[in-house]
């Protein structure tokens, strides 16, 4: 049986901030940690990913999970 892919949505429980990165976890069937880890990691060994304005654009595009 298939079943249809999650939408991309922020989580209302893996929330540390807004729930970017355990939405996106969610949605892929990813680690709700490493998520976060790789997230900063990236953030901070490149100075051509800016990850805190990523993150805030992220926070405005993706929907709440209840919308």
């Amino acid at each position: 049986m298939n079943t249809p892919p999650r939408p991309l949505s922020r989580s209302l429980n893996d929330r540390m901030i807004a729930g970017v990165m355990g939405g996106i976890a969610h949605r892929y069937g990813w680690n709700v940690t490493l998520v976060r880890v790789l997230f900063v990691l990236i953030s901070i060994g490149s100075a051509a990913f800016p990850g805190i304005l990523v993150y805030l654009i992220l926070w405005l595009l993706i929907p709440n999970e209840a919308d």
